[in-house]
């Protein structure tokens, strides 16, 4: 394959795929699923044997780009026309935190993990799980988070009435497995942890799903 045709292919397969888009319509990028994931793997890989394959031309780059679309374009439309088809096609949102307490078979069943909602609740710059009420686990991976009442009014105080210094939490238990790294950062002790846990009804660090501490307000825990 000589770089002119190469160079054609490439402009066909770009021009192609922009096209795709713009009829496909936005929210195949600002709403990404699981399915549009795959889908636009699968897409780009075929466009992109396609451009370095010397038996393929524009004829076959534009075949492989208008079935692919095709094909999207048929499952858009049944998930609009068909509501019992959105669940197996697009998933549903998870309520993983209800009325502050995280939801441990839902996690399960969207296969999330602690370390995984952390993550995911800071991006919402929300450092604390005890400041949830609740937390939906969107069907493009993010999370939606609405806060508790108390923390809604501090967020709202005048800048001025705020406290000088943030404290950050500490993630203390995981899974039930004690985070040491914070534990030290903290200066407390292990024995210390194993008291607050059984203050709280729970013999063991095993039975801890979750706990966290801040020195304002102490230590937060749920079990399993």
């Amino acid at each position: 394959m000589n770089y002119v045709n190469m160079l054609v292919d490439t402009l066909v397969g770009f021009a192609a795929l922009f096209t795709l888009t713009k009829v496909l319509g936005k929210s195949q990028i600002t709403q990404i699923t699981a399915f549009d994931f795959i889908a636009a793997l699968v897409l780009g890989e075929l466009v992109g044997n396609a451009l370095f394959d010397e038996q393929a031309g524009v004829p076959e780059i534009l075949y492989v780009v208008f079935l692919w679309g095709v094909l999207l374009y048929v499952t858009e439309m049944i998930t609009q026309k068909f509501k019992g088809s959105r669940a197996l096609l697009e998933g549903r949102p998870a309520l993983i935190i209800h009325k502050g307490k995280i939801q441990k078979d839902v996690m399960a069943k969207s296969k999330l993990d602690m370390n995984q909602l952390l993550h995911l609740l800071r991006k919402k710059d929300v450092f604390s799980v005890r400041d949830v009420e609740y937390a939906i686990f969107e069907t493009d991976g993010s999370v939606s988070v609405l806060l508790n009442t108390l923390k809604q009014q501090a967020t709202r105080q005048d800048v001025n009435a705020l406290p000088e210094t943030v404290e950050l939490p500490f993630s203390m238990i995981i899974d039930g497995e004690i985070i040491y790294d914070n534990l030290a950062e903290a200066k407390l002790t292990e024995q210390w942890l194993m008291e607050e846990v059984q203050k709280q009804g729970i013999s063991r660090v095993e039975e801890v799903m979750y706990a966290e501490w801040s020195k304002s307000q102490g230590l937060y825990v749920q079990s399993y």
